[in-house]
């Protein structure tokens, strides 16, 4: 509710019942959003005022690999002694001329020329799990930032472990991610339709799959002014 994401953000889980090969992930997105029972509960997730109602059938999709490794919340240990938080873990202040409240973590975030743009390295960005603290801390329309970076990471944290399946090798130990993920957008006949009709960086989709018990997540955000009541 805070980050003004609330009634626009959710996790709908689905199950398949055919093998999933991730170099046919084009096929797949489109087999998905075709799917009668998928529309149907789309359909009846969407509000008119946050989500655009798949009435019309789906006739192609963009699919994009996300990458997706990492079982701890080591990526994130540069940001904590590179100068965009205090000691306390309270994020550094600083001028901005188009936004008057603004702060280092966002512009580490946002802008390559920042001075902390590279402190998490190209490849690291590209992660799920940073993905989603992205997300996480531009928030919606009407965003109210957090003082800490505390609040961001234990949140990022927990989304990713419930949308996120792993397991453990029984000979090496090791742990790693089974889950297959990509950012997805959805076209009909005119044009550009889920998870919106115009692009907006916060407006996303991905379809996280589990390729093990055959169930496929799809995660997404319609960027806007969200519920400021339960």
């Amino acid at each position: 509710m805070k980050w003004c994401m609330l009634g626009r953000i959710s996790a709908e889980s689905y199950s398949f019942d055919q093998r999933f090969y991730p170099h046919s992930s084009d096929r797949f997105a489109l087999c998905f959003f075709r799917d009668p029972d998928v529309v149907s509960s789309l359909s009846r997730q969407m509000t008119a005022e946050a989500w655009m109602p798949l009435d019309k059938p789906v006739v192609s999709v963009d699919v994009e690999p996300v990458p997706c490794t990492q079982v701890s919340m080591e990526l994130f240990d540069p940001i904590y002694s590179c100068g965009v938080l205090r000691p306390s873990g309270h994020v550094v202040k600083c001028f901005h001329d188009v936004y008057p409240d603004y702060d280092e973590l966002r512009q580490m975030l946002q802008e390559e020329d920042s001075e902390h743009y590279y402190v998490v390295g190209r490849e690291e960005r590209g992660e799920f799990l940073f993905r989603l603290f992205k997300h996480l801390c531009l928030g919606g329309e009407l965003c109210q930032y957090e003082d800490t970076i505390d609040p961001y990471i234990s949140t990022t944290k927990q989304i990713y472990k419930d949308l996120i399946s792993a397991q453990k090798d029984p000979e090496t130990k090791k742990i790693s991610v089974v889950s297959t993920v990509f950012k997805v957008c959805a076209y009909d006949e005119s044009g550009q339709c889920y998870p919106g009709r115009r692009d907006e960086e916060q407006t996303f989709a991905y379809l996280i799959v589990d390729p093990f018990k055959r169930h496929v997540t799809l995660f997404y955000h319609c960027y806007g002014v969200g519920n400021f009541t339960l």
